[in-house]
């Protein structure tokens, strides 16, 4: 079965993206299943109810998020209603939504997690401890098992590839919207790569206007965030999964679009 992973989604120009060019990448590598963060999708801070369907509607199968997933107020309000769209689960419960979803494609099944790491993030629940408990619940005849580690620091995400090999079939990090060149399979059976970088654009600061950073670093005072503009970058990672769970093969890419 063949993945794609699609970086974090920021603001319109990110969701004109999946819009306009997913369809092609997913006939391109011949996709199955696909995977987007979704958390900035948004303004650039959450999602909406509105702009969730329009990605779902674009092909994507499972929409993960992050620290920013209740940005938007209304997000408690409805991602309940729909088994698409995770947080992390590592979310002090009782907490809407759900940490991981178990779908069914080409009779396959498919278990995708979600869960946020505590460095430099706001203090949830123990991750690590989190993925033992996940996993000690999901049926056993769900081999392929997918988690969207949404954390800051290296270090952290790393060391979830580790306590995670040869039990989930691939490890994506996800928040930093900039992509790592360290993808692999680790104890041979574990997909991995610290971050998949961001859909969004190009020429900005991890998304946001470059003018408004750079003013931000030298003023020291802050500012309000605004989406960048113009060239925009698909960030993604396709990885081959057997039915057993084991990840094959995998390789991360930047496209550019003007």
């Amino acid at each position: 079965m063949r993945f794609l992973i699609l970086g974090d989604i920021v603001g319109r120009p990110g969701r004109n993206a999946v819009k306009d060019y997913l369809k092609n990448l997913q006939v391109e590598f011949d996709i199955d299943f696909t995977i987007a963060n979704g958390e900035n999708a948004s303004s650039g801070l959450g999602i909406t109810e509105k702009n969730a369907i329009d990605i779902s509607e674009c092909g994507v199968d499972v929409i993960t998020t992050g620290n920013h997933v209740w940005d938007k107020k209304e997000t408690e309000m409805y991602i309940d209603n729909y088994d698409w769209i995770i947080r992390p689960a590592n979310y002090p419960e009782p907490c809407p939504g759900n940490g991981y979803v178990i779908k069914e494609k080409n009779g396959i099944k498919v278990a995708v997690i979600n869960t946020s790491g505590l460095v430099y993030l706001k203090a949830l629940d123990c991750p690590f401890k989190k993925i033992d408990e996940i996993l000690s619940n999901i049926p056993s005849d769900v081999n392929i098992k997918i988690l969207d580690f949404h954390a800051e620091a290296t270090a952290e995400k790393i060391s979830m590839g580790y306590y995670c090999s040869k039990r989930i079939s691939l490890i994506f990090g996800t928040h930093t919207h900039v992509q790592t060149a360290d993808s692999r399979i680790i104890d041979d059976y574990t997909g991995y790569i610290t971050d998949v970088g961001m859909t969004g654009p190009l020429n900005g600061v991890i998304g946001v206007k470059k003018e408004i950073i750079l003013r931000g670093f030298l003023s020291k005072r802050p500012g309000k965030y605004e989406i960048a503009t113009g060239t925009v970058q698909i960030n993604a990672l396709v990885a081959d999964i057997d039915e057993s769970g084991k990840c094959k093969e995998l390789f991360n890419f930047i496209r550019i679009y003007d």
